[in-house]
């Protein structure tokens, strides 16, 4: 890797400099007098919580965020990129300065393949002609880790993992050789060993094109591993800058103090928990497939067979957590499905002492079973219906499983819930009734978890699925999400079936855990035995690569 993080680079005529950046909205600012200063061969990491501006501030060098009002200067090699005019600033756009944005799979144009992409910026900014562009572009793919450069070039985003999704991302940002990368949460939605590899080639990459790299995120762990220096930003202003290793050893102000403490922490308390009554779910030789399409003639007659999960065993005690991790594709969220009954299975899954298979067809037997076993899912923006006020979202649950409730019965079981999860806090019973005439873009990440929850616990179930519960999170709230859950599961006596890729949190919540690969456990346990003293050579590697970051 470069220099040790923190470690400042040689001094030299800054390349971007930023001052005194403000951008508003509607005469409203969301970010204030902004000063930053990024030499070439330097990485920057501009980090903070959602909302904290850093992405609209790195975002409006290049005026990509519509509507904004942006004043101050912002001068790159000498050129003030707020002075110039559309035309010049598409000069500099993918040429000198490029962008890797958060989620590659919204980013990428889903109706061309990835090597048409890539090359058309090398097309555009560099005037190749097609053959050499596409030479270009496997020298990229290759230099960015991709296998079969060939085959992944005529790839759609879609038939690409998410891990390959992102070093395309990284190639196409690339491909014009920028003097400045900006990096927006290029691996938040990534695996730990995945993240490691992304750091470890923007590492290698950046080194030997000499460029600088503006990095974006939330995540300070992150930045301890990759960034030389460190800028931190709340609610729109610039509280704290300087060498990562200062910092991190010496930090000043409370809310850079407050990120550096949120890592997960288990609490002393967790495995005393007593477990009682029976396992609300178990499994034995658990599989599931489903049909794909076979190559060439074959696959005009018949479906080949893919086995996402290939016969595992596995029961969730009572009042317990099971914690399931692995990387993508490793089978965890399609084992969620399965617990969940939401898809077609072979051997044997019980809940509550009954099979989905047994109920299926028995409406009233089945809606038993589902208020047993409910779900939290990864984004609580997307699983909260836009059309729906928190009363109707909360109360849904209740609504199909108590009908004979009244209107007045569901709602102040509806304010109950939603107290219970940590929300309404110091609110007049007048606030709290127009609190629930909210929808759900109205609330932060963190509030519309707990929404989530907060629905899916109103019909009082015996287990929880979470499907990554705080991915999408900036790690303060995850924190918080976490305690909540664990507070919740001590005064319930709840079961959850965590499935996670992330270390920390199952460290943080499980009793014990199962770890997957390509749809099998190759290693199982309690939590403590198996992330302290793991024996398979793939749960060494996810551990270590959690160690890292």
């Amino acid at each position: 890797m470069n220099a040790p993080a923190g470690q400042n680079v040689q001094p030299g005529t800054p390349l971007l400099e930023v001052q005194n950046l403000s951008v508003g909205f509607g005469g409203q600012p969301v970010v204030q007098g902004l000063n930053l200063t990024l030499r070439a061969g330097e990485k920057l990491a501009l980090v903070g919580e959602s909302g904290s501006g850093k992405t609209v501030s790195a975002l409006s060098l290049l005026k990509l965020v519509p509507q904004a009002e942006v004043t101050g200067t912002a001068r790159l090699n000498g050129r003030d990129l707020l002075q110039l005019s559309e035309r010049e600033l598409r000069g500099v756009r993918g040429d000198e300065v490029a962008c890797i944005f958060q989620e590659p799979m919204t980013a990428l144009n889903p109706l061309y393949t990835i090597g048409n992409q890539i090359a058309e910026v090398l097309t555009f900014k560099k005037g190749l002609p097609p053959r050499e562009a596409h030479q270009r572009v496997l020298e990229l793919l290759v230099a960015t880790g991709i296998p079969e450069p060939e085959r992944r070039a005529n790839a759609f985003p879609h038939q690409l993992s998410g891990g390959q999704r992102q070093r395309a991302m990284i190639a196409m940002a690339l491909a014009s050789e920028p003097k400045l990368l900006i990096a927006d949460e290029p691996t938040t939605a990534l695996d730990a060993s995945l993240r490691v590899q992304m750091l470890d080639l923007l590492d290698a990459l950046q080194v030997r094109l000499g460029m600088a790299v503006l990095i974006i995120t939330h995540d300070l762990h992150l930045v301890k591993r990759f960034a030389h220096r460190i800028a931190v930003m709340e609610k729109g202003l610039l509280v704290e800058q300087g060498p990562v290793a200062d910092v991190f050893a010496r930090p000043q102000h409370p809310y850079t103090q407050k990120l550096l403490n949120s890592r997960p922490q288990r609490p002393a308390d967790l495995d005393r928990v007593a477990a009682e009554g029976a396992a609300p779910m178990s499994a034995q030789a658990l599989k599931v497939a489903y049909p794909v399409p076979l190559p060439g003639l074959k696959g005009w007659f018949r479906k080949g067979r893919f086995e996402a999960v290939r016969g595992i065993d596995f029961s969730v005690p009572a009042g317990r957590t099971l914690g399931v991790v692995g990387e993508s594709g490793s089978g965890k969220s399609t084992l969620a499905l399965a617990a969940l009954g939401l898809v077609p299975l072979e051997g044997t899954l019980q809940v509550m002492g009954q099979s989905w298979a047994a109920v299926q067809g028995q409406k009233h037997a089945l809606r038993a079973l589902r208020q047993q076993v409910q779900v939290v899912f990864q984004d609580p923006f997307s699983s909260l219906s836009p059309r729906f006020s928190i009363e109707q979202i909360v109360g849904e649950g209740l609504r199909i499983h108590h009908p004979q409730a009244s209107e007045m019965e569901r709602r102040d079981r509806v304010l109950a819930a939603l107290k219970e999860v940590g929300l309404l806090g110091g609110l007049t019973q007048e606030q709290q009734l127009a609190w629930l005439q909210r929808y759900p873009h109205e609330f932060s990440g963190g509030q519309r978890q707990r929404i989530a929850i907060a629905r899916a616990l109103i019909v009082e179930p015996r287990m929880l699925v979470l499907d990554e519960p705080t991915s999408a999170l900036d790690v303060t709230v995850q924190k918080q999400v976490i305690e909540l859950l664990l507070q919740l599961q001590r005064q319930r006596g709840l079961s959850y079936l965590l499935i996670t890729h992330d270390v920390d949190v199952i460290w943080a919540m499980a009793h014990e855990v199962m770890v997957m690969r390509e749809g099998r456990v190759v290693e199982a346990g309690t939590t403590e035995r198996v992330l302290k003293q793991p024996e398979h050579p793939y749960t060494q590697a996810l551990v270590g690569s959690a160690a890292a970051l």
